[in-house]
C-alpha cells in the first residue's frame, strides 16, 4: 500500500464540505475528495503552529509541553517547539524507508529547512521549492520590486516595516505565469515525482504547500472572483490598516485574497489528484489531505492567527483521509489530534510503532465512537526568555483557553457551539477542570508554570541587516 499526503498551511477546517461557514469559497477538487474520503471534523492540534504540527505528523509524539533546548542559531523566530526533530524520535520517513518504501518530500515550507532543522530526515528524495515569505533566497534590489510593492502597501513605502514582503517579492522576480507560483511549482514537482517513482512501490510521497499562508498572493483573477480590486492588495493583511481604519471595500478585498488563494491551491491539489487518476494509483494508495491550523479572516474583527484566540477556526485542522477499502463520504466528529496521523498510517501499513498518538481509523470503521473525551492543545508564543504561549481544552460542551507562562488577558471560556460570549466568571468549576487537564499534560501547576525551553527572539537575517543600518532605505 502506498501513501500520498498533502499538507496545506493555514487552511481553515470550515471551508470544504457541505454547510460550512466559508462554503462560498470555490474548492471543487477538494469537495470531490471530501466526498470520497473520511473527514475527521474533530481534528485539533496538540501543539501549534507550523513546525510543532509537522513534528507531530512526522513522529507521532506530543510537541506540547515544550521541553527541548536545541541549537537554533541562524533561524527565526524562536518560538517554543520551533526546532529540529529530537534525535531519539524516529520519523515516519525513516521507519518506512527502512522497510522498503521509496519516500519523497516535496515542500516549499521553508521553516523546515532553516539552519539546524532536519525535517527531511529519512526521505530518499527531497525537492525544496525556494521563495516563500521571508525565505532568504534572493538578494533584495529595491529598484526591481518597487512597482510591485506599490501594489501591496500604501505609500510612502516603509521598507523596514515591510521587509518580509520585500524579501518575498525579490524571490518572485521573474514570475510570469500561474505555473511560476510556488504552490503550482510544488504540484508540478509532486506530479513529476509520481511519474518517475510510482513503479517503485511501495512508496510514500509527502507534499507540503505553504499556501494559503500569508502572503495571500494568488493570481489576481482568483481574488477577483470574491471581491473587486481596491487601491492596494494587502497580501499581508496588516497593510490594510496602515492609514488607520480600513474601508469596508479593503476588508472585503483582504478576505478575497485569502479565498482566492484557497481556490488557486485547490486547483493545484487537483493536479495531483489527476495524476493519481492518470497513473491508476487510487486502488492501492492511502491519500491524506491535512493542514496545520486555520486563521481569522475578519472573524471577531481580526485577521491572522495566534494563541491568544484558540477558537475552533484557528486551532482546528483539516484531516481528510481516503483508504482504498473505504469507507467513503463519512464524517467523524470525535476528537482526534495531530500526533495521531503517524500511528494511524503505520497501523494501516502493518508497521509496529511506539507513538504517543492513537490509531484513529476505528472511528472511521465504526469500531469505536470516541477515543478522546477531550483534547489539550498548546500554541507557542513569541518569548523573550523562557518559553510561553497558550493552552486550550475542549470537550463536547466547553472550549477553555488561557495563557501559560505568560501574562495577558486572553483567558476565555465558551459554551459550544457559541464562541462569542466569554463565560469565564460564571463557571469556575469548568475552569478548574480545564486547569487540571492542562496540568496533567505539562506535569506541573499552572500557577508559576515554567517550561524548560529558552526562546530568545531572533529576526530574519535580512531584517537583522536592515536593523543594523544596511540598505539606507
Amino acid at each position: 500500500m502506498n501513501v500520498v499526503a498533502i499538507v496545506l498551511d493555514t487552511f481553515r477546517n470550515d471551508i470544504v464540505g457541505p454547510g460550512k461557514k466559508l462554503s462560498d469559497v470555490r474548492t471543487p477538487h477538494l469537495d470531490e475528495f471530501y466526498a470520497r474520503s473520511v473527514a475527521f471534523e474533530g481534528a485539533y492540534g496538540e501543539g501549534q503552529p507550523t513546525l510543532q504540527m509537522r513534528r507531530a505528523f512526522f513522529t507521532g509524539q506530543r510537541t506540547f509541553p515544550w521541553a527541548y533546548n536545541f541549537d537554533r542559531r541562524g533561524h527565526w523566530h524562536h518560538q517554543p517547539g520551533w526546532h529540529e526533530i529530537p534525535p531519539h524520535q524516529d520519523t515516519l520517513a525513516e521507519i518506512l524507508t527502512s522497510r522498503g518504501y521509496y519516500t519523497g518530500l516535496v515542500a516549499d515550507v521553508y521553516h523546515m529547512f532553516k539552519p539546524t532543522m532536519n525535517y527531511s530526515r529519512g526521505f530518499a528524495t527531497l525537492d525544496f521549492i525556494r521563495g516563500q515569505e521571508s525565505d532568504n533566497w534572493k538578494p533584495v534590489r529595491p529598484e526591481l520590486i518597487e512597482a510591485e510593492m506599490r501594489k501591496r502597501v500604501f505609500e510612502p513605502i516603509k521598507w523596514k516595516k515591510h521587509a518580509t514582503l520585500a524579501q518575498y517579492l525579490a524571490n518572485m522576480v521573474g514570475r510570469e505565469s500561474e505555473d511560476d507560483y510556488l504552490c503550482a511549482r510544488v504540484a508540478t514537482s509532486a506530479c513529476e515525482w509520481l511519474d518517475a517513482a510510482h513503479r517503485s512501490e511501495p512508496f510514500m510521497l509527502w507534499v507540503e504547500m505553504f499556501d494559503p499562508h500569508e502572503p495571500w498572493d494568488p493570481p489576481a483573477k482568483y481574488a477577483d472572483e470574491y471581491a473587486p480590486p481596491t487601491e492596494i492588495d494587502p497580501v499581508f493583511p496588516g497593510a490594510a490598516w496602515e492609514r488607520g481604519e480600513a474601508s469596508e471595500a479593503l476588508i472585503e478585498r483582504t478576505k478575497a485574497l485569502y479565498k482566492g488563494e484557497i481556490t488557486f491551491v485547490d486547483k493545484q491539489v487537483g493536479r495531483i489528484f489527476a495524476k493519481l487518476d492518470e497513473l491508476g494509483l487510487w486502488d492501492d494508495t492511502i491519500v491524506l489531505v491535512l493542514s496545520d491550523h486555520g486563521t481569522e479572516i475578519g472573524d471577531h474583527g481580526s485577521f491572522g492567527k495566534g494563541g491568544g484566540n484558540l477558537r475552533t477556526y484557528n486551532a482546528g485542522f483539516v484531516w481528510y483521509m481516503r483508504h482504498p477499502d473505504g469507507p467513503e463520504g463519512k464524517v467523524v466528529n470525535a476528537f482526534v489530534q495531530s500526533h495521531d496521523v503517524m500511528p494511524t498510517l503505520l497501523t494501516m501499513l502493518d508497521v509496529p510503532h511506539r507513538c504517543e498518538g492513537m490509531d484513529i481509523w476505528p472511528l472511521a470503521t465504526g469500531a469505536a465512537e470516541v477515543l478522546r473525551p477531550f483534547i489539550v492543545n498548546g500554541w507557542a508564543g513569541n518569548s523573550n526568555g523562557n518559553a510561553s504561549g497558550w493552552a486550550s481544552v475542549m470537550d463536547g460542551e466547553w472550549l477553555y483557553s488561557c495563557p501559560v507562562a505568560r501574562e495577558d488577558d486572553s483567558e476565555a471560556l465558551f459554551a459550544l457551539p457559541d464562541q462569542d460570549t466569554n463565560l469565564l466568571a460564571e463557571h469556575p468549576e469548568v475552569v478548574a477542570t480545564a486547569h487540571r487537564r492542562i496540568e496533567a499534560v505539562v506535569n506541573q501547576p499552572l500557577e508559576g508554570l515554567r517550561f524548560n525551553e529558552v526562546c530568545d527572539p531572533a529576526p530574519a537575517p535580512f531584517i537583522r541587516w536592515l536593523n543594523a543600518g544596511g540598505g539606507n532605505w
